[in-house]
């Protein structure tokens, strides 16, 4: 079949890139073999395997982070725990947009969510010899298996989907009562299904976690991306859902690079609960010079990882938290954005006999937002995604998720504009063509 991509080429690329299952391959394996196919051919992709912003930098962090250049902080090393202005700024926005009470102090920066994710691995699965044991909530993002399986920690997982609302509580017990577990782990809203947990779904896990002592993360990294609901006007309800209403074990993943667009800076916060980081583990001993979690956190973890966060990354953070917590920049309008775009291009898939693979938040829809995810009749996910690759959209696979739907693609909507709209109407029009189904 002819395909704007040749069949030789991208099988060439797939091979060069030692990639022996494209089902396997990770976000950012498809990412390079989609850059080697664009130098070798000069044809653009639809690019939906990755999720990079699509939309300016937030102005006010730009502004001031080069501020802060100006000034010098470049050449001094920020403390550990975050410079004093962004700690303060973490904590009111933790109580503008959650409405939780939290110090400043319990607020940490890292190098992104991806840094988070590892300190907080490192340290709230080593608190208990007898508990090493995290449990993914999935679907969910892959490469923090890979920072479990890095650290050679034990995991295990589920695909949430079918156990939704009340079945929630009975599939969490039948895990958690072994005793082996000391943290669990989900996105909400979530990569890769956009599923959206609701407030008795986080009650659930948060009594669970009070049950069995477990430490919940809960990655908001598409922070009030639920766009069905507003939650981005400051100190007024409805907040964004969070297990931290029902749990005082809790770990909050919070990134810049979605809501702010400030992903190449890598800057996020670690939001941990006041007495969650003054409790203390003996086994902590073991890897850290403190008992004290919040402690261990910060001069054992992170200490290790990259002696802080960039400096002139915290004066933005800073600058673009407290414009949000002052209610001068309401950081919601912009990214709705990328619903509006999932829209259009949910639309063109469904024209063009795909469907939506996760389809439902429980009894309404699923949300249109950063992520959705497609399937095709008779394909599975790696087929759909070689399929794919050689009409020019790439995208990754729901297996690599923890998903249980192996028939599935995950796509991405920020980094589509406009004018590709159509040009993926028009590769989709021609995929449909060759593989119409009866």
């Amino acid at each position: 079949m002819q395909t704007p991509i040749p069949h030789h080429i991208v099988n060439a690329k797939i091979a060069e890139n030692g990639i022996q299952n494209i089902g396997s391959a990770t976000i950012r394996q498809i990412a390079k073999v989609v850059r080697d196919i664009e130098q070798a051919t000069g044809e653009k992709y639809i690019k939906m395997e990755m999720g990079v912003p699509g939309l300016p930098a937030a102005q006010v962090g730009v502004d001031a982070e080069i501020a802060a250049l100006q000034n010098g902080v470049a050449s001094i090393y920020p403390a550990i725990e975050g410079i004093d202005e962004l700690k303060t700024e973490m904590a009111r926005f933790v109580k503008s947009f959650l409405n939780i009470d939290i110090s400043p102090t319990s607020c940490i920066p890292t190098v992104g969510s991806m840094q988070g994710s590892f300190a907080a691995f490192l340290t709230a699965c080593r608190r208990d010899t007898k508990r090493p044991k995290m449990l993914f909530i999935d679907p969910g993002f892959p490469v923090q298996k890979q920072q479990m399986n890095i650290l050679g920690l034990p995991y295990d997982n589920f695909d949430v989907y079918t156990f939704r609302g009340e079945k929630l509580r009975q599939k969490l017990e039948d895990y958690c009562k072994t005793g082996e577990y000391s943290t669990l782990i989900y996105s909400s809203p979530n990569n890769p299904s956009w599923i959206c947990f609701t407030e008795e779904e986080l009650q659930t896990i948060g009594e669970i976690a009070n049950k069995y002592d477990l430490i919940v993360i809960e990655d908001l990294a598409y922070f009030a991306m639920d766009f069905r609901t507003d939650y981005g006007t400051p100190n007024v309800a409805p907040f964004q859902p969070t297990v931290a209403r029902y749990t005082n074990n809790y770990i909050l993943l919070i990134s810049a690079s979605k809501v702010f667009s400030y992903a190449g800076q890598r800057i996020a916060m670690l939001a941990v609960s006041d007495k969650l980081s003054e409790r203390t583990f003996p086994d902590l001993s073991r890897f850290f010079s403190s008992t004290e979690f919040g402690k261990a956190l910060i001069y054992g973890a992170m200490h290790a990882l990259s002696s802080g966060t960039a400096h002139s990354a915290q004066y933005a953070f800073a600058a673009m938290l407290k414009a949000a917590n002052d209610g001068t920049y309401k950081f919601t309008h912009d990214v709705k954005l990328y619903g509006k775009r999932a829209q259009k291009m949910k639309t063109i898939f469904i024209n063009n006999g795909f469907t939506i693979v996760y389809d439902t938040d429980i009894d309404q829809p699923i949300a249109d937002g950063f992520y959705f995810t497609i399937g095709y009749p008779g394909m599975n996910g790696k087929e759909l995604l070689r399929e794919l690759l050689y009409y020019g959209i790439s995208a990754i696979t729901l297996d690599i998720t923890g998903s249980e739907r192996s028939d599935g693609l995950r796509a991405c909507s920020s980094q589509i504009t406009d004018s590709q709209i159509k040009l993926l109407e028009q590769r989709l029009k021609l995929f449909y063509t060759n593989h119409k189904y009866n």
